[in-house]
């Protein structure tokens, strides 16, 4: 069902009549060093997205006590992130008609946008809390851009023996913005039980300093969004003069005919599923780790390096990992099992941990650091292999529109995870079992997965 291969006519260079004269007049490619400059802003806008969607998660306890919040308004600031995804075939159509520069421009200014509602000093406070929530929905509109659109740069700036190494940098710099917002968020705003005493001006004098600093970092993020988004649109071109390989100039679906070709493709949907499942679950389940780690007495600032360094470790082993792919193609199957089984067993041991009554297992700072962190690094590590191989197994279906078909779905499973929180968000151990079960889950279809690298041999087979 849809699990053919593409043909030799797809893989045809455009930029090269025939496949006999393929050999004579090779394909002219070329990188430029600017492809340097596009995927750090590309990468820094992203990076912004994410530490602006992680806002409030890591700092829950001090905006319940500044803004009167309860728990079911934190879920809904972060679950308006996914909801950002539901125009997602509006971003990937603009991206495939007018080009990244575009659909940039367009997530930037949305992001500018969100950042000024949300840090608008209002003394009303229910009018404030409405500025609040429309601000992180702009900002989750700019999701669709920044979260999928990390291959199609890497396929259009760079050489294939970069190509792997450019996506993880820039998909998982998203990640790295959540990761961010775990440290600063803390840091600079106290938690509540650092300044109260018995009385109840100080407890007044508290919710003052809490409010000012929450509004510190606001002000802060909306500058650095503004700066990134002059930039973009003073230099950010949808593509080099010339493409740097074959793959990268060769003719690919329309819009209508990808969209077609993936949902009837058997191996596309269960490799969509293996991405969307584990990764769309541990978003939701970073995106409230606090409240996850508190029956453990962990505390505001302790849950916010265990999310800081489960993401951050994630990252650097990702790219990592890219660049390992870099380097020996076509295992990329093999480092997905490795990475779902690590998942697996650390998911697991943190689940058990948090049931420590119950399995009688120690439950020490230690182990809950190093189990969550573990979760953190072997998940987010697989998302730019998981691009790649996606990319590979549909080839000639161009890279934004499968990326965001699967970011689409992994944000749908945290949008109904955090939908679900909202209403049982006294007692969560059981989202902790359905990181564990997500991760089983993925790891069986990656067992049964038939891969194929069929933009990988217009690259090797093609002379450039």
């Amino acid at each position: 069902m849809g699990a053919r291969p593409s043909t030799e006519a797809e893989r045809e260079p455009l930029l090269t009549p025939s496949h006999a004269e393929t050999n004579s007049n090779p394909v002219n490619s070329r990188v430029y060093g600017r492809r340097w400059l596009v995927l750090t802003l590309f990468s820094l806008l992203g990076l912004m997205q994410g530490m602006v969607w992680n806002f409030w998660g890591p700092i829950q306890n001090s905006a319940v006590r500044a803004y009167g919040f309860a728990k079911a308004d934190i879920a809904v600031l972060v679950l308006w992130g996914p909801v950002g995804f539901v125009p997602w075939l509006l971003f990937m159509w603009l991206m495939d008609k007018k080009g990244l520069r575009a659909s940039l421009l367009l997530s930037g200014f949305l992001m500018l946008l969100g950042a000024v509602l949300r840090s608008i000093p209002l003394t009303d406070e229910h009018l404030r809390r409405w500025f609040i929530h429309g601000g992180q929905f702009l900002n989750g509109l700019a999701g669709p851009t920044v979260m999928s659109a990390g291959p199609y740069l890497s396929t259009t700036w760079f050489a294939p023996d970069q190509r792997a190494t450019a996506t993880a940098v820039a998909s998982l710099f998203c990640y790295l913005g959540s990761a961010a917002s775990f440290l600063v968020g803390p840091l600079v705003v106290p938690a509540p039980n650092d300044t109260l005493t018995g009385t109840t001006m100080t407890a007044a004098v508290s919710d003052n300093s809490i409010r000012d600093r929450i509004q510190l970092v606001m002000y802060a993020e909306l500058a650095v969004i503004a700066v990134l988004f002059a930039a973009v649109l003073l230099y950010f071109p949808s593509r080099p003069p010339m493409p740097p390989s074959v793959a990268a100039a060769s003719q690919r679906l329309s819009y209508r005919s990808s969209i077609c070709r993936l949902l009837s493709n058997l191996r596309f949907l269960m490799i969509a599923l293996a991405y969307a499942v584990p990764t769309g679950v541990i978003a939701g389940w970073a995106g409230v780790l606090d409240m996850v780690l508190t029956p453990a007495k962990v505390s505001q600032v302790d849950a916010g390096w265990i999310g800081f360094w489960s993401t951050v470790g994630g990252c650097v082993f990702g790219v990592a990992m890219a660049r390992f792919a870099d380097s020996i193609r076509g295992m990329l199957k093999l480092i997905l099992v490795l990475m779902l089984a690590g998942a697996s067993l650390s998911s697991t041991w943190f689940t058990l941990t948090c049931l420590s009554r119950v399995t009688h297992l120690p439950a020490t700072a230690a182990i809950l650091y190093t189990s969550c962190i573990l979760v953190g690094i072997f998940i987010n590590s697989s998302v730019p292999i998981f691009f790649e191989l996606l990319i590979e197994t549909v080839y000639p279906v161009p890279e934004g529109i499968t990326c965001g078909v699967v970011t689409f779905l992994g944000n749908l499973v945290t949008g109904l995870l955090l939908f679900f929180l909202t209403f049982y968000c006294t007692e969560l151990s059981w989202l902790n079992w359905c990181l564990t079960g997500s991760c089983l889950f993925s790891l069986v279809l990656i067992l049964f997965f038939r891969e194929s690298y069929d933009r990988l041999y217009l690259d090797v087979f093609v002379s450039v």
